[in-house]
């Protein structure tokens, strides 16, 4: 046999196939991605629900009952929390200020704090609790029961039709009970002070007038609006989005509240910082 022969297949076999490339394997997620997906989620929500805002056509009569429902669960229980917060502020910066012999400052202390951090933390608390709690049931139903889904096959936004309405309600309502909030606060506040620590009304108005500036105030209903969004968007999303049935809107409810409690801590922390900063302090 010489060299330019080739030796035969053998009998019965079939030619050899060439070798296939080898598929390359299954890439693995990256370590982390489960926890970013649901943020991302949520933030894309919120960016539709922005957008959605300046669409036409606009739910007004959606948004009038969401608006009432909310107002009337959060006012007068906003009204029994914020006398007693009032009051424990001004009795612990009283006795705080007796202790280092600044009274005529107690005025300004407790008011600053109950205008700046109580009172649109109470808001937003009260709006997630009573409110959100109501939006997350109502819309988690609504997505069990395939409503959204119909909506959908006709054409209509459930994002427009129900969300929209809903955030925007919780904003308007966050925004104007801060006010009340911080009024029947600061009352409660001057109450306690003076009748039971025996201070001076003039001292505890004079004080306040004297380091109080706009801005305080600017910053407390910048931080009810904010609070109120975000107890909107965080009792929408995870409205729909329940898993598990009947069961699962029950979890998701406990999930918004809990979610929306540790957004708006936060968020109150990064707020605070950027104000204590960009706004210097009035001095006495």
């Amino acid at each position: 046999m010489t060299a330019t022969e080739h030796t035969p297949p053998p009998t019965g076999g079939r030619p050899e196939e060439p070798a296939q490339p080898a598929e390359p394997a299954a890439r693995t997620p990256l370590p982390g991605l489960g926890f970013l997906r649901e943020p991302g989620k949520l933030f894309i929500l919120a960016l539709t629900v922005l957008r959605a805002i300046f669409r036409r056509p606009f739910q007004f009569r959606e948004f009038v009952e969401q608006f009432w429902f909310i107002a009337s669960v959060t006012i007068l229980p906003a009204a029994l929390v914020s006398i007693p917060f009032g009051a424990v502020i001004a009795l612990q910066v009283g006795s705080l200020a007796s202790q280092i012999s600044a009274q005529s400052f107690t005025g300004a202390a407790s008011v600053l704090v109950n205008i700046q951090q109580a009172s649109p933390l109470i808001v937003a608390l009260l709006i997630s609790g009573a409110a959100g709690s109501a939006i997350c049931a109502d819309l988690g139903s609504r997505t069990i029961r395939e409503e959204l889904d119909a909506m959908e096959v006709m054409g209509v936004s459930p994002i427009q039709r129900l969300v929209v309405p809903r955030v925007l309600a919780t904003v308007c309502v966050a925004v104007l009970l801060n006010g009340m909030v911080s009024v029947v606060g600061t009352l409660g506040g001057y109450f306690f002070n003076v009748v039971l620590q025996d201070g001076t009304p003039g001292a505890y108005l004079a004080s306040f007038s004297a380091l109080a500036q706009l801005p305080d105030l600017y910053i407390s209903e910048i931080k009810a609006l904010i609070f109120g969004f975000i107890a909107g968007i965080v009792a929408s999303y995870r409205g729909l989005n329940p898993r598990g049935g009947p069961k699962g809107v029950g979890d998701a409810v406990n999930q918004s509240v809990v979610i929306t409690f540790l957004l708006l801590f936060f968020v109150n922390m990064v707020l605070t910082g950027i104000y204590l900063q960009l706004v210097p302090p009035k001095g006495a």
